[in-house]
């Protein structure tokens, strides 16, 4: 590591998110498999798309199909797979984007390990706290029925366990209210926050 040297480049990230009209953001989607994650996340991607910012969106089944290939489901490959997950947030966020990332991340640690890579501010974590019964209740891959069984071991909720997020800076149940709602208080944070800068019309968000 002796002679690799970090390279600072002409462009920083304040640059690029001026040059999109927004304040770089990693917003962090937490919670059991079956609670949202995904639908919220994908909701509010598709809301900030259609207004003109820049987004993407990263989630957990999707970065194993090449970034994470090589990985498996044990505590370490999980483990491995946030860390990698958590570097390219970095680089999202430092090219100007606004990014969602939605996975189970269920530890306190590895979480924290993420947030440790970003400036106070700029990691968001929305805990997505709907209720274990729902999500199995759910059970939209059938991974519930199976862990029940035995058959996938070191299934969170079931027989692994979640660490709720002790400080996390949005809290969402999907199970009460509906998707549009919980999307226009996404929204609103983020302009609270002055992501989205400057401000453009979001009906429904008073933005």
């Amino acid at each position: 590591m002796s002679n690799i040297v970090w390279h600072q480049h002409s462009i920083d990230q304040a640059a690029r998110g001026a040059q999109k009209g927004q304040n770089p953001v990693l917003l962090w989607f937490t919670g059991l498999s079956g609670s949202g994650k995904s639908t919220l996340a994908g909701a509010l991607e598709r809301a900030l798309f259609e207004h003109g910012f820049h987004t993407y969106l990263l989630d957990g089944d999707n970065v194993r199909h090449g970034l994470c290939k090589d990985l498996g489901f044990s505590l370490e490959d999980r483990d491995e797979n946030l860390r990698r997950v958590g570097e390219v947030s970095k680089l999202m966020v430092d090219s100007g984007l606004v990014v969602l990332s939605a996975f189970i991340s269920p530890t306190r640690e590895e979480r924290d390990r993420v947030r440790a890579l970003f400036p106070q501010g700029q990691f968001v974590e929305v805990h997505v706290s709907t209720p274990l019964s729902v999500c199995e209740s759910r059970d939209p891959k059938g991974l519930y029925a199976k862990a029940r069984k035995g058959e996938i071991a070191n299934f969170t909720g079931i027989s692994s366990p979640y660490e709720v997020p002790e400080s996390a800076e949005l809290t969402i149940d999907t199970s009460k209210g509906d998707l549009g709602t919980q999307v226009n208080g996404l929204l609103a944070y983020l302009k609270a926050i002055e992501v989205l800068n400057p401000p453009r019309q979001i009906a429904g968000a008073g933005i």
